[in-house]
This record gives structure tokens, C-alpha cells and sequence, in this order.
């Protein structure tokens, strides 16, 4: 797909490993090898595509307090301390306390076992990693820091599979504490459940939320050239099929919306965008609502998530799942299928066309339903297979919770009325799944994406201190 991804910052990981120092001259021969799974372990971090501020090897109180000066003025967005063999507790509190970040404890042996037949006690040491996680822990506890770990062997791919899952989730936090967020427009009329208490967003996640109108796009879309939309109506070829129900106005109309759309991101430097606006009688501004779903499309595909509806909390669950690799596509329900055992879901609007089961269509419409204007649309699936619904919810306390629940896009029917439209397996009642899915709190929008992804949602929420509800 001819779409280049909006370039996100690295995930920032700072790297400490550590062991007693009093073994070092009992033990000549430990110091070296340890310091080698040290230099494979940052060599690992590195492969997972993350900025790794590697500090070192510290050997006792003195040397950890360096290291925390060290990584407090890196800005890292997630610690990971190795444990070598035993060390105290005292060498890496103050890295926990002073770095501002999350820790991650990991306990990686140099192979899967000892040779218990020749090893020595210095060789046995190189193997004590596991020895101090407690002691880290209950220090931990009692200083009110929250504990984390992975124990395995330094080529354990499940090991590292979970601390793949840590780094994920400390990059997703890093966006949403750094993230700037547009909301463009106004509330739909009577929606009580989407609408949500600004303040409430940078409280739950940091960041930043800038209250946008329609007019800083309108002055934006005055300003496209000719020649611009010609370039863009080439793009749009591209990456869609175009029913025959696409009116070349509407068709340009929208393209020369996506140019604005793209200057406002960029003039207010947006990671993400909710709009709606609900105009009258055809003028500028419910033209302007009407032209939002192609550029709204093509910036959720390169790592914009847009949605409608004035739906910011959307917008914020589509940029985690697409933080997470998972594309994240604008959802609601949309009918149950009882025959097959299938929910189906999707919305108008835009989508996330990344995920899509195919090339997506761009149809046009004379009715937008449930909302003035007219224009061109997106239809398509997600790609089949594994899935996951993901929202958030806003409690009566204020808190933000997460709900997930993973299932498997089928094929089957789809209704041909320019939505997105997704068939999901829950491997459940369909209905039984909708009265849970409904219970939890969720508003009657969340994202939808692809892979099963409850695994790095449960870190993710770990990091940000949120509950995540199951269905």
C-alpha cells in the first residue's frame, strides 16, 4: 500500500545489570562471563528496535547510585535491571526511585540448566540471578514501587517474548504521556456515553488535548491547490477500488479535505484526532464534516488514528492498538448474527485501511446515516483471523479502565452500504457476548484490531496503573 507511516520515536529503554562485587576477586573467572550475557542482553534490547541507554555493570551501592544519576538525565521510558547473580537490594532502589520510569527486573541465566556434575561455586553463581528477585521485590513493595519481572535463560524466546510485550507497553505509555490528541468540532447530540472530561486525559495517561473548530481545517482546505488534489486523487486510486457510485465532485471534494486534514495535523503536530460537527444545509462546514473520511482513512493508515463522532476516547484506544501493531479500526455494533455464531461489527466513517482483508472500496453515498452531508465512504473487513476488541472506559470515579476481548474475524455476508463491516467469533453466544461486552462500562464505540493482544494490554495497563476488564 502506498501509505508511509508518520515516523514515531524509539522506545527509549535504559539498561543496567549488576552482582555482588565481594564474589569478584573470590571468583576471577565470574566477572567476565557475566559481563558477556550483560553485553548480549543489551545487544537483544537493541534488536528489538528500542533506543538502549546502556550504563553498565555495577557492582555495589556506590556504583548504582551513579547509574541512577545516569538514567534519571537519560528520560528513558522503561528501566530494565539484570540480575546477574545475587546483588542487594540497596544497589538498585535508587535506580527505581530517582529514574521517573517503570522497571522491569529480568532474571536471565547464561543456558536453560547447570551442569551439576562440574560446576564449581563460581560457576554456580553465573546461574543465582534468580537468588535476589525476592529480596528486589519486597523492597520493592515496601517502598511503594511497583514490581515487574521475567525470569528464563539468556536465549529464551518465551523470556523474551514477555519482555518484548514490557518494551511495547513502555513505548505506548511513552506516546500517550507525550501524545498530543485533536478534538475537532463538538459532541454528537445525546451521545452521554462518548463524551468525556478533558481533564480526565492527561490525569489518567499525561499528555496533552487540543480543542480544535472546523475552522482551523476550513482555513487549512482554502489554501490546497489544484495540482495538490489532482496528486492526491492519484494516491486515492492507489490505495482504493472506486464503486461506480463515486461522484468525481465528491471524490475531489474529499481529496482536497485530506490535504487539510494533513496540514492540521501537522501545523498542531496531532498524534490522533476525534471530530464531528454537525452542519445544515449543505454549507461550508457540513461540507467539511461530510469530507473528512477519505483523509481521515489515509491518516489512521500511516499512524494517525481519526475517528468520528467526537469520539476522543476511541481515538486514544485506535493509537495504543496501533501502537501495538495492531492497527485499530473505528468500531461499534453493528447486528448479530445468530445462524453462524457471528458479531458483527464496524462503523461509517473512517477506518484503519492497514488491517483491511483486502483492497478497500471507497463507495459513494447521497446519505450519510445519522448524519448531514454526503460524499465518499470506506467499505471493508478486516483481515481474517485473530482479533481483538479494545476500548476504554471512563468510571464514575474518573478513573479510565481498559476492556479487551479477543476473537477471530470469519468470512460470511456483508452489507454493501459503504461501512466497514467485521465478522467477529467470539466462541461464544453472540448475544451472551454482547450482554458482557455491554456490562462492562464500554461506550458504544471502541477500536478493533488484528492479533490476540490481551497479553501486551495486561502490561500496558500494568505500566499505566488502569484495571483491565476481560469479556
Amino acid at each position: 500500500m502506498p501509505l508511509e507511516r508518520t515516523t514515531a520515536p524509539r522506545t527509549k529503554v535504559g539498561l543496567v545489570a549488576g552482582g555482588l562485587g565481594a564474589y569478584w576477586p573470590q571468583f576471577p573467572d565470574l566477572l567476565p562471563q557475566l559481563q558477556r550475557s550483560s553485553a548480549r542482553v543489551s545487544e537483544r534490547m537493541g534488536e528489538l528496535g528500542c533506543e538502549v541507554v546502556d550504563v553498565g555493570f555495577i557492582s555495589d551501592a556506590q556504583e548504582g547510585a551513579v547509574a541512577a544519576e545516569r538514567l534519571r538525565e537519560a528520560g528513558c521510558d522503561l528501566i530494565v535491571g539484570f540480575l546477574t547473580t545475587y546483588m542487594t537490594a540497596t544497589m538498585l532502589l535508587p535506580i527505581a526511585q530517582r529514574s521517573g520510569a517503570p522497571v522491569l527486573l529480568i532474571n536471565l541465566q547464561p543456558t536453560e540448566s547447570m551442569d551439576h556434575d562440574t560446576f564449581d561455586t563460581g560457576q554456580w553463581l553465573a546461574y543465582c540471578g534468580a537468588c535476589p528477585l525476592p529480596e528486589m521485590a519486597n523492597t520493592f513493595m515496601r517502598a511503594g514501587i511497583p514490581f515487574r519481572s521475567v525470569s528464563g535463560y539468556l536465549e529464551d524466546a518465551r523470556a523474551w517474548e514477555r519482555i518484548e510485550r514490557w518494551v511495547k507497553a513502555a513505548g505506548v505509555r511513552a506516546a500517550l504521556r507525550k501524545g498530543r490528541h485533536g478534538l475537532m468540532g463538538h459532541l454528537y447530540p445525546g451521545m452521554l456515553d462518548v463524551s468525556t472530561d478533558l481533564t480526565l486525559v492527561p490525569v489518567n495517561f499525561g499528555g496533552h488535548v487540543e480543542v480544535l473548530e472546523f475552522d482551523d481545517l476550513r482555513v487549512r482546505v482554502e489554501k490546497v491547490g489544484d495540482a495538490e488534489v489532482k496528486e492526491r486523487i492519484g494516491l486515492a486510486r492507489e490505495v482504493f477500488e472506486l464503486a461506480d457510485t463515486v461522484v468525481p465532485e465528491d471524490f475531489e471534494w474529499a481529496a482536497r479535505v485530506s490535504l487539510g486534514l494533513d496540514r492540521l495535523v501537522e501545523d498542531f503536530d496531532l498524534d490522533s484526532l476525534a471530530y464531528y460537527h454537525r452542519g445544515l444545509d449543505g454549507e461550508i462546514h457540513e461540507r467539511l464534516g461530510a469530507g473528512m473520511i477519505l483523509g481521515a482513512s489515509l491518516l489512521t493508515a500511516r499512524g494517525v488514528p481519526a475517528a468520528g463522532e467526537y469520539e476522543l476516547r476511541t481515538s486514544l484506544a485506535m493509537l495504543i492498538m496501533d501502537r501495538l501493531g495492531a492497527g485499530g479500526s473505528f468500531t461499534e455494533l453493528q447486528a448479530l448474527d445468530f445462524l453462524r455464531g457471528h458479531v458483527e461489527m464496524g462503523h461509517d466513517g473512517p477506518a484503519h485501511l492497514a488491517i483491511s482483508a483486502r483492497r478497500p472500496l471507497l463507495r459513494g453515498l447521497g446519505v450519510f446515516h445519522g448524519k448531514r452531508g454526503w460524499g465518499v465512504s470506506v467499505e471493508f473487513d478486516v483481515a481474517h483471523g485473530p482479533v481483538t476488541a479494545f476500548g476504554l472506559i471512563q468510571r464514575r470515579d474518573g478513573r479510565f479502565a481498559f476492556v479487551a476481548s479477543e476473537g477471530v474475524t470469519v468470512d460470511g455476508p456483508h452489507l454493501k452500504i459503504g461501512n466497514t463491516t467485521s465478522r467477529v467469533d467470539f466462541g461464544r453466544d453472540p448475544g451472551e457476548w454482547t450482554d458482557a461486552w455491554s456490562a462492562s462500562g464500554i461506550s458504544h464505540h471502541w477500536a478493533l484490531g488484528t492479533g490476540h493482544r490481551i497479553g501486551e494490554l495486561k502490561a500496558l495497563a500494568d505500566l499505566l496503573d488502569v484495571e483491565l476488564v476481560e469479556i
